[in-house]
């Protein structure tokens, strides 16, 4: 599968290009990016071609993966879709339920597959975890803590503009979600405020009657970062999986495999367009009751 790159950021450098040079039968066959200099750059490192136009490039692949900020990559992937090419989504898939919607539009108007890069859902021990809680039921709820703090000095993402303006909630939100929802349900209802910085606390009803807290963050201060996820039900706690080693690049290079075993006629991912769409309409609800908030 010929497989094109959409960006040229740390995170397209360090973990798309990483993740597909590490999947057999699957070959780099482009770059497009904003900057035509980093994506000459980036090109040349991997052997391949830079493009001058995304158009041309997703009518030389099979499949394109993303690495760009959502707003940017909604109207991108709906062009790519169209030309025929499967889809590895960044989260979130879009900043607006319109934007998500019209990508899962595309998606399915064309016959393509899609899959979303959660990370959590595409690390082995996580997925097993996320599979063997789900199955065996009973949940009467969950505590969730995504906090990180990426404003420091030699972080990759402390320049990035679009997680300054948009925050916790919709960089690490979709992580959340991404466990919450096939463990405890759909979410039917979101209550959404804000804490210090840019963290938000969202209690959540999931379908079925199960409940949930989440608070998620980039600007806790450095000793303070942590990845909590416990559910507790009938049978006690359970606890999500932490030091399970799977490295971002890794878990990109199993959400490709995702994506060809489905192109190929196999089974779906469960995180694709149509989930991301749907964590988008939980973020923007939680969005507009921060909003009208603050005044």
């Amino acid at each position: 599968m010929r497989v094109g790159l959409v960006g040229t950021g740390y995170w397209a450098t360090e973990v798309h290009a990483r993740g597909v040079a590490a999947v057999d039968g699957v070959e780099l066959a482009g770059v497009w990016g904003r900057d035509p200099a980093k994506a000459e750059e980036l090109a040349a490192a991997h052997g391949t071609t830079a493009y001058a136009d995304a158009g041309e490039m997703f009518a030389a692949v099979d499949a394109v993966t993303f690495a760009v900020p959502p707003s940017v990559q909604a109207p991108l992937a709906v062009q790519a879709a169209r030309a025929g090419c499967h889809l590895l989504l960044e989260k979130p898939t879009a900043l607006t339920v319109e934007d998500a919607d019209a990508v899962v539009a595309a998606v399915e108007e064309a016959g393509v597959t899609s899959v979303v890069f959660v990370t959590a859902r595409h690390q082995a021990p996580v997925e097993a975890w996320v599979q063997e809680v789900a199955a065996q039921g009973g949940w009467a709820g969950a505590v969730a803590v995504w906090a990180g703090s990426i404003y420091h000095e030699g972080s990759p993402f402390a320049h990035s503009a679009w997680r300054q303006e948009q925050g916790a909630l919709w960089d690490i939100g979709p992580h959340a979600l991404s466990v919450l929802v096939p463990v405890l349900g759909a979410v039917t209802d979101v209550t959404a405020a804000a804490g210090a910085g840019d963290t938000v606390h969202l209690v959540l009803r999931h379908q079925g009657g199960a409940s949930s807290t989440a608070t998620v963050s980039l600007t806790v201060p450095e000793p303070a970062a942590t990845l909590r996820f416990d559910v507790y039900g009938r049978d006690g706690w359970a606890s999500i999986p932490r030091d399970h080693g799977v490295e971002p690049q890794d878990a990109h290079a199993s959400a490709l495999r995702s994506l060809v075993t489905a192109a190929q006629g196999g089974p779906a991912h469960p995180a694709d367009a149509r989930a991301g769409a749907e964590t988008v309409r939980v973020l923007a609800r939680a969005q507009e009751q921060l909003d009208r908030a603050r005044g």
